[in-house]
């Protein structure tokens, strides 16, 4: 059998498993197939190019309908180390006396980890395990707009949330999306999650999207905003530059962490 061959037969059963069981696992592909482990994840780096798969801690997750809805703590494990950057690099844009919102998300949590403890901040959010992260802090007032619990996000949204974050200015948001594209704009799966994300773009004055390369280019159920309403991305150095000068031809601030 050629390498080339051999290339192929393995993506496919690569492929297979992941159709079968929904995630792979590096260390089991590699005693499996018989290679270095470092072969599997040079797959499944191939596969993900592809748009075939979301590679995760140790493995990879099965690449999913627009409308897949993962809960919070499956979206913890995918693409951690980006996320830990772009939350280092996220806190720098925060200084003292800001106002700020948050929404939910696990990029946006690791933001909230990454900032500096001795701020004087007001923090909007309807995500209640960052509220929860926040409230030992005697630096941080916190805002929570009252609404019905998503228990996938550990968030509060609906008409009670929207109607009263509209009673709040604020000066940045820090938003976390399921799919960034220049065309499409931002989303997200669940369709009230994006309307209240929606508000709080409305909200505020200046708009800082937390996405990791994975998202880009990617479009999920639900409609939030169009680039125009964008003034930040903040990614991982997986950006293309391709993709990075067509955020910064349409107005949008790209940070690389």
């Amino acid at each position: 059998m050629s390498k080339k061959n051999s290339t192929v037969e393995r993506r496919s059963l690569i492929i297979e498993d992941l159709e079968f069981n929904g995630k792979v696992d590096v260390r089991e592909l590699s005693t499996k197939l018989g290679v270095s482990e470092v072969t599997i994840r040079n797959d499944l780096a191939q596969l993900e190019k592809k748009n075939i798969l979301i590679r995760a801690r140790g493995g990879a997750l099965r690449m999913d309908p627009v409308g897949i809805d993962y809960h919070i703590s499956e979206k913890d494990k995918i693409n951690i180390k980006a996320k830990q950057r772009i939350g280092i690099a996220a806190a720098k844009f925060v200084g003292s006396g800001d106002t700020i919102m948050i929404d939910s998300g696990t990029t946006s949590m690791e933001f909230v980890r990454n900032l500096d403890s001795k701020l004087e901040l007001t923090v909007i959010t309807n995500a209640l395990n960052i509220a929860n992260q926040l409230h030992q802090n005697d630096n941080v007032q916190v805002i929570i707009p009252g609404g019905v619990l998503r228990k996938k996000s550990f968030s509060l949204i609906g008409t009670a949330a929207e109607k009263s974050l509209r009673n709040y200015f604020c000066d940045k948001l820090f938003l976390g999306v399921d799919g960034i594209d220049v065309e499409n704009g931002l989303s997200t799966p669940n369709i009230e999650e994006a309307h209240f994300n929606g508000t709080m773009i409305d909200m505020s004055h200046q708009i800082i999207v937390l996405a990791d390369s994975s998202k880009i280019g990617k479009r999920s159920l639900a409609f939030i905003g169009p680039i125009s309403k964008i003034d930040v991305l903040i990614t991982d150095s997986d950006i293309t530059n391709e993709q990075k000068a067509a955020f910064e031809n349409a107005g949008v601030k790209v940070v690389i962490a």
